[in-house]
């Protein structure tokens, strides 16, 4: 496994654990509002963590970390990340696994094998908006229903989040959300942030005239309004960083 970058200890990233978290590089969507866009165009341009290197960290911290979370670009793209997994609950540690949901195979096979205690799928928009979300002309919204419908009917703890922003959500999409994951265990709503490495910033003329590369965020109070409208609708929704 290339490992892109290391946050030694988390209290965020793994829901009620001590963790670190690892990122990957590369990823199948090209999100215009991604914060980590040099993760996902040019991730080799930084040095790498060697996988001696992180089992060397984990074996130093095996008395206070309870978990690795594992995050990206998108983890599972890479050929190696059931054997990097593997390695890890070796060690008896929980692994928290961040996916886009278009490799529903992996998941299912992590699942299957129980190489994963916790997976977060990110639902960048209603399916009919995917694409403008994505950065991509055409997207398998069938493997991201494949993804969906398998963690819902999964024992393993599982979430579903979504980067909210003007420019790419309103009303219509949420309820558009609803209808497809309603009856889920837990949906988050957190807001768009700018960055410096916005993936948007890194693109050609040509991706910035085809999808959105301005964003900006809703005020806390119409982000609670999105939040009381998903309940109303059935849906379990909370506010992630947002008082």
């Amino acid at each position: 496994m290339v490992i892109h970058g290391l946050n030694k200890t988390t209290l965020l990233d793994y829901p009620g654990h001590l963790a670190c978290t690892v990122f990957t590089g590369y990823c199948n969507l090209k999100c215009p509002f991604c914060h980590n866009g040099e993760l996902v165009l040019c991730p080799d341009a930084d040095p790498a963590v060697s996988e001696e290197e992180f089992f060397d960290f984990l074996e130093s911290r095996k008395k206070r970390l309870e978990g690795v979370a594992i995050t990206g670009g998108e983890p599972t793209i890479s050929s190696d990340l059931v054997d990097f997994i593997r390695k890890i609950k070796e060690k008896d540690l929980l692994v928290k696994l961040d996916s886009n949901g278009l490799k529903p195979d992996v998941l299912k096979y992590l699942i299957d094998n129980s190489l994963v205690d916790y997976i977060a799928m990110d639902i960048k928009s209603s399916k009919e908006n995917y694409p403008l979300a994505c950065g991509l002309l055409n997207v398998d919204t069938d493997a991201l229903d494949t993804s969906v419908k398998l963690l819902m009917s999964s024992p393993v703890e599982y979430e579903f989040r979504t980067t909210v922003c003007r420019e790419l959500h309103s009303e219509k999409e949420f309820r558009d959300i609803a209808e497809w994951i309603r009856g889920c265990s837990n949906y988050y709503l957190q807001s768009y942030r700018p960055s410096e490495t916005l993936l948007a910033d890194m693109m050609d003329d040509d991706f910035r005239s085809s999808f959105p590369h301005t964003f900006s965020a809703y005020t806390n109070e119409e982000m609670k309004a999105f939040k009381d409208l998903l309940v109303s609708l059935g849906v379990n929704a909370s506010l992630r960083g947002i008082a």
